[in-house]
This record gives structure tokens, C-alpha cells and sequence, in this order.
């Protein structure tokens, strides 16, 4: 089963639409409780990061058998240095971003925490592409 969801740049309210939907699903296919939050949780940073970060981009899961893959691209400005953004509160969220209770320097963390496999890629001026998958 392939889903997929475009998500705006800047339009908080919108975030968490792709983690929810993507929720009923794997509820629906019966997978464990515990199993669903880790990856909606993944989801949602990610989705929360490109529209605090970048110019827009586009969610594509995969759930195939016991497993569910998960690719989101965005569009510029990329990341400089994903080693230091994966560390726990390193953030280049802006102030307006931050004083809407994002931005604190967590979503990749927690998605790299919520994963069995993560890969991230970006080129600077370009944008970010995170894969991950996980078992179930």
C-alpha cells in the first residue's frame, strides 16, 4: 500500500494531517500499539520539520507486509551539518516557529529514537530527503 501527502511550508495546523491518517491505517491493520505511536511519532517530527524549515515537500509511505517505509523530501534550504541538527536541541528554528512551541531542537532526534532505520541526506540550497522504515 502506497500513501502519499503533500505538506506546505509554514502551515502548522496542517502538520500531523499525514502521522493521523497514516495512524488509522495501521490500526486498522491490527499492528501493535506500542509499534503505531513509534512510528506516528516519526512521522510527525518530520512532518513538523519540513514545514517549520524548508519551502514545502512530499510524504510517501510504503507498508508492505510487516514493515512500513517512509520518505519525505522538501524543498531547500537544506541542512548544513545533519550531524550536529541530530543532536537534542540543536535548532535553526526561527523565533516566530519557536514561540509557537516548535522549533526546540528535537524532531530529528526523536525520529532517529522512533525508527529502526534512518538515512538522512540534504545539500545545502537544495533540501532534505529522511528515509526510514520500521518493523511490525
Amino acid at each position: 500500500m502506497k500513501m502519499e501527502f503533500d505538506i506546505a511550508s509554514g502551515d502548522f495546523k496542517k502538520a500531523g494531517r499525514a502521522s493521523s491518517q497514516i495512524k488509522k491505517v495501521l490500526k486498522q491493520l491490527q499492528v501493535d500499539p506500542k509499534i503505531i505511536k513509534r512510528i506516528v511519532v516519526a512521522i510527525y517530527e518530520a512532518e513538523v520539520n519540513i514545514v517549520a524549515h524548508s519551502f514545502g515537500g512530499k510524504l510517501t509511505a510504503h507498508i508492505n507486509g510487516n514493515s512500513i517505509e517512509v520518505t519525505l523530501t522538501d524543498n531547500g534550504p537544506g541542512i548544513k551539518d545533519i550531524e550536529q541538527a541530530m543532536q537534542e536541541g540543536f535548532s535553526t528554528a526561527s523565533k516566530e516557529v519557536r514561540d509557537m512551541g516548535f522549533g526546540a531542537g528535537m524532531g530529528l532526534p526523536n525520529i532517529r529514537k522512533n525508527t529502526d532505520e534512518l538515512n538522512v541526506t540534504s545539500e545545502w540550497g537544495v533540501g532534505t530527503t529522511v528515509w526510514f522504515r520500521n518493523q511490525f
